[in-house]
């Protein structure tokens, strides 16, 4: 591996003989297929080499990772220093950690490059979009979540580009030329190399490259999302912190209520299916993903079945809320109930949309 990062340091040659023309190395590290390098954003992905900004210096490389293990490589042609590294576990953060001290080791005396001074673009201010979403996920699985986690609120304001999502408060950008911008992180170096771009609007609607693709979505239904979501996540707390109250009360004769046990249990069994199934996706996905849900197992099984169990205990919270009309429920009982159900069948029929409820991640 070190001789095949040589092999770029070099421009393709080895031992005196180019092997490729520096030419194809070139090509190799720059995009021009994508929608975004057509309109001129040069950092992206190439042949099977992408480019990748850490801590103010640029990179061109490749990572991978396979079932218990994870490599990387990368280098800096005008620099002259490459590295390549790899770990036998899964373990990410340990991963990044030793990534960002071999990094901080390379570049302990060389000079980060220059970055480009801010352009203005102030007709930007009316084209720039509101809400964004992904809209290409590189693993369809996890589109459902990806589109929630990844909502992003895009504006323009103060020469900058302001962008807001979970784990960001209006990260900025600075503008480049035209549409391309510049990403300031957090705790890094300013990227001295346009990252983020408002890629031209299409029949298919106005895009952002902000790390990926984000398709422009009217605030109002950005919001609705937000808000639904919010409400069901809410509702799965309540029936989780409200269940221990109704049981201990169920363990005295005086306060035991037939007529309303079936409009707390079933939501407490379709919160607790819920649990268990995120859960299932957390710990399965700890290094041995494949051998635990490319097969038919007790993970893979126990995915399945406790997304059945949700559908199932949310339409039965449904039909016992309807049948509580006519029997002696408590008005507060009835009503929580009642908004909890409402809770759990939007994420029910929303999960079942996209192919969760009954998934089956083995053959």
């Amino acid at each position: 591996m070190a001789a095949y990062v040589q092999f770029y340091l070099n421009r393709g040659a080895v031992a005196g003989v180019q092997v490729i023309p520096a030419a194809s190395i070139d090509r190799m590290e720059t995009p021009t297929r994508t929608w975004e390098a057509r309109q001129g954003l040069k950092a992206g992905y190439g042949l099977s080499n992408y480019t990748e900004v850490h801590d103010g210096f640029v990179y061109h490389g490749h990572n991978g990772g396979v079932d218990g293990g994870l490599t990387h490589m990368s280098y800096m042609p005008e620099h002259g220093v490459g590295v390549f590294y790899s770990i036998n576990s899964g373990h990410a953060e340990a991963f990044g950690k030793i990534g960002d001290a071999i990094r901080a080791y390379i570049t302990r005396s060389l000079t980060r490059p220059p970055c480009p001074p801010p352009a203005g673009c102030p007709s930007m201010r009316r084209s720039t979009p509101v809400g964004t979403k992904p809209a290409a996920p590189r693993n369809e699985l996890t589109h459902f979540l990806e589109r929630l986690v990844g909502l992003t609120r895009v504006r323009f304001e103060g020469g900058k580009l302001l962008l807001t999502r979970i784990g960001a408060l209006n990260r900025p950008a600075i503008p480049v030329s035209g549409g391309q911008f510049r990403s300031v992180p957090e705790k890094e170096h300013p990227s001295p190399i346009a990252t983020v771009a408002l890629l031209a609007p299409s029949s298919e609607g106005r895009f952002v490259l902000l790390g990926g693709t984000m398709r422009q979505v009217p605030t109002w239904l950005a919001l609705a999302e937000i808000g639904l979501t919010a409400f069901f996540l809410l509702a799965v707390l309540a029936i989780l912190l409200y269940a221990p109250f109704w049981m201990v009360g169920g363990l005295i004769r005086r306060r035991r209520r037939p007529a309303e046990r079936a409009t707390r249990v079933w939501p407490l069994v379709a919160a607790t299916s819920l649990l268990a199934f995120a859960l299932l996706v957390i710990i399965a996905g700890d290094d041995v993903v494949i051998a635990r849900l490319g097969n038919l197992t007790s993970w893979s099984f126990g995915i399945f079945l406790s997304t059945i169990v949700l559908a199932v205990a949310s339409l039965a919270s449904a039909v016992a809320v309807w049948r509580a009309r006519t029997q002696e429920v408590r008005r507060s009982v009835r009503w929580f109930s009642t908004t909890v159900t409402a809770a759990l069948l939007v994420g029910a029929v929303y999960l079942a949309w996209w192919g969760v409820i009954g998934i089956r991640t083995w053959n």
